[in-house]
């Protein structure tokens, strides 16, 4: 008999979640980012191995929302633990012990979901320095794929029994327009400054798949007219250098060339305002 479940993956910002999640399904779907509070919406990844479909939900990390955008992102993490079969917990080894995720989450009672803790970033602890883990826990690194097996075998025991949902070749669940404006907002946090990434949303115009190369037309949305110059840049150099590698990211999942056109607008305190963030698909 099959299993087939979904797996969240939760925590703080910053903890690894999807760093963990690109190394558990093989594949770039998930921004990546230094800075924390990178991931918006949950990213949906795919990995069947022989008998178990692993359905993980890479989640915003649990923060104490400043404005309409952290309430949305909490929300959505919010549902991801409460709809899942098993949490996987996240936490970085070098700030052992973990505390209950029931508190770091400020919820009423326990998840109904089993909750296996996963101790992250391992590769950053020497070994000398690194702590004696409950044996129910697990170590990880998704740098170096340490422990990424014996989490796999952990997650598997309590997944229900059930058909696979989806195509057992199948990586992600949402279409290509949704990676397509993540990986352009990726590039935004790689190539922006301090607090400006978090003013960009990115919206897809555009996107026909059916010519060579694929066509992506996307507005980069910023809160004040001076953050849409720093994002144009001089002589739109800056978006220019945000559209060449975000098109390498979408080539690189999509297969296939890309000519990827960028355009920068002011949508005013988007972040605080529930109109703004339901057009840009942030609320339900």
């Amino acid at each position: 008999m099959t299993r087939c479940g979904v797996v969240a993956l939760a925590g703080k910002p910053n903890v690894g979640k999807s760093t963990l999640l690109n190394a558990l399904v093989g594949e770039h779907l998930a921004i990546v980012s230094p800075k924390p509070q990178s991931t918006r919406l949950p990213v949906v990844g795919l990995l069947t191995r022989a008998d178990t479909q692993f359905i993980f939900t890479d989640s915003p990390g649990l923060l104490e929302p400043e404005y309409k955008l952290h309430e949305a992102m909490r929300a959505a993490a919010l549902r991801a633990i409460a709809d899942a079969e098993v949490i996987a917990y996240l936490h970085p080894l070098a700030a052992y012990p973990a505390p209950e995720l029931a508190s770091v989450a400020r919820l009423e009672k326990p998840p109904r979901a089993p909750v296996v803790t996963v101790y992250t970033k391992v590769d950053l602890v020497p070994p000398s320095d690194r702590p004696t883990v409950r044996p129910s826990d697990q170590v990880v690194s998704a740098v170096s794929g340490e422990g990424l097996d014996l989490l796999l075998d952990a997650l598997r025991a309590p997944l229900p029994e059930s058909p696979f949902h989806y195509d057992p070749d199948a990586m992600a669940t949402q279409p290509m327009r949704f990676f397509a404006a993540e990986f352009v907002r990726e590039a935004a946090f790689e190539l922006l400054h301090e607090e400006l990434p978090y003013s960009v949303a990115v919206e897809i115009d555009e996107f026909r798949e059916g010519q060579e190369p694929v066509y992506i037309r996307a507005v980069v949305y910023v809160e004040r007219a001076s953050q849409k110059g720093i994002v144009i840049g001089e002589g739109g150099r800056t978006i220019k250098a945000i559209g060449q590698t975000a098109r390498g990211k979408i080539e690189a999942l999509l297969g296939a060339r890309v000519f990827l056109e960028l355009h920068a607008k002011v949508l005013p305190k988007w972040r605080r305002q529930i109109s703004s963030l339901k057009r840009l698909g942030y609320v339900g």
